[in-house]
């Protein structure tokens, strides 16, 4: 194990019992939020309301030592409110641009799925080139910049379905359950001892620097031939998959690659192995897949699909 690998998962694992002391349960969806962070992606999360989304979106904003900006998406809700707009200042006789909340550290877009296609493109320039264009001028967005959008996996009444390509840029769709019985137990104790969203001001940030360090880390993990092999025949099968429209697109298969270096970094490796890329198929390519109807019908979701298809492929040795 090298001094670098240990470096990232010290850091992981400061930021796992942190967020823990305010988020109970949710394992998956914090680990994939860090590894989003690692490598400055974004997160789509599915759950049902009051699952404490917005909890570690406040706790993440607090562990980077940025600000958290919410968004509540309406059908009426415009681009300009997302990313700001120019106003006239009659005491200068010039226009001033007036940010919007976009310019976060750790941006809450709640309901992503109620405000229609034009005011969800608001966000594809940030998500991709992490900057924003106002009256033609390029603006950059802050560091971190991290997108926790999410959706209610019920209510479907009065939404618009996220376009492909925008889906496609999000690094994760991580889904948000029900509290097992223990965790419910827990919550309900922490809720009868303190409010847990005054406890997020009581950590400490993480230390300045150690976030860029830990990318650069990431970075440095190798990987060799037959994982890249792998990664690319897993991208190939969903495409050939007979219970697929659409399957991995060139950007997941890419994603699917980082994703591998930062879980091997988090896991106090420098080189990625087979498993670290099979426990993140599933959350790296379930929001980038459609099925086909019969495949519906038969009812098979996206998570079954992946499976499937990852457990007709030879796994490198």
């Amino acid at each position: 194990m090298t001094a670098i690998a240990r470096s990232t998962s010290d850091l992981a694992a400061r930021f796992m019992s942190d967020v823990h002391r305010i988020v109970i349960g949710q394992d998956e969806t914090i680990r994939l939020a860090l590894i989003a962070l690692l490598l400055q992606g974004h997160v789509l999360i599915e759950g049902v309301p009051g699952t404490a989304k917005t909890l570690l979106a406040r706790t993440i904003a607090r562990l980077v030592g940025g600000t958290f900006k919410r968004i509540q998406f309406t059908p009426d809700l415009m681009p300009s409110d997302v990313v700001g707009t120019t106003v006239f200042e009659i005491a200068t006789s010039n226009f001033r641009i007036r940010r919007g909340p976009i310019f976060g550290n750790v941006l809450l877009v709640d309901e992503i799925n109620r405000a229609p296609a034009k005011t969800q493109s608001a966000l594809l320039e940030a998500m991709e080139e992490r900057q924003v264009t106002l009256e033609g001028e390029a603006l950059p967005l802050p560091d971190p910049f991290l997108v926790l959008a999410t959706q209610n996996p019920v209510e479907y009444e009065g939404t618009y379905p996220l376009p492909e390509a925008e889906l496609d840029r999000f690094l994760f769709k991580a889904i948000m359950r029900y509290p097992e019985p223990d965790e419910q137990r827990a919550i309900l104790r922490a809720h009868d001892r303190r409010i847990p969203l005054a406890e997020i001001d009581q950590l400490d940030p993480l230390p300045s620097g150690a976030l860029a360090s830990a990318r650069a880390e990431v970075d440095n993990v190798t990987v060799a031939d037959p994982v890249v092999d792998y990664i690319a025949r897993i991208a190939e099968a969903t495409r050939a998959a007979t219970d697929m429209l659409l399957g991995a697109s060139p950007r997941a298969a890419v994603h699917l690659l980082r994703v591998a270096k930062a879980a091997a970094a988090i896991e106090g490796r420098d080189f990625v192995v087979p498993d670290d890329v099979k426990s993140l198929a599933v959350p790296a390519l379930r929001h980038r897949i459609v099925l086909k109807a019969e495949a519906e019908i038969e009812g098979l979701d996206a998570d079954a699909a992946i499976k499937r298809v990852l457990s007709r492929l030879d796994v490198p040795r």
